[in-house]
């Protein structure tokens, strides 16, 4: 079975809140922005139906 966008998406948005938080932690607290970024965009995209993420991995070639 393959990965579809929406799975795509959030595996990505998951992946990089994961990632952004251990570099927060152990780095430098600026990796918490890219926390911040990515929940921003996944709450804009939930008003507008529209995130440059799934424009990425449609052109990937995953299905709907």
């Amino acid at each position: 079975m393959r990965m579809t966008v929406q799975e795509g998406l959030r595996a990505v948005a998951g992946g990089i809140v994961l990632i952004s938080l251990a570099l927060g932690y152990w780095l430098h607290p600026g990796f918490f922005l890219l926390t911040a970024f990515v929940g921003a965009n996944l709450l804009q995209s939930g008003f507008s139906h529209w995130c440059p993420m799934m424009s990425l991995l449609r052109r990937s070639g995953l299905p709907e």
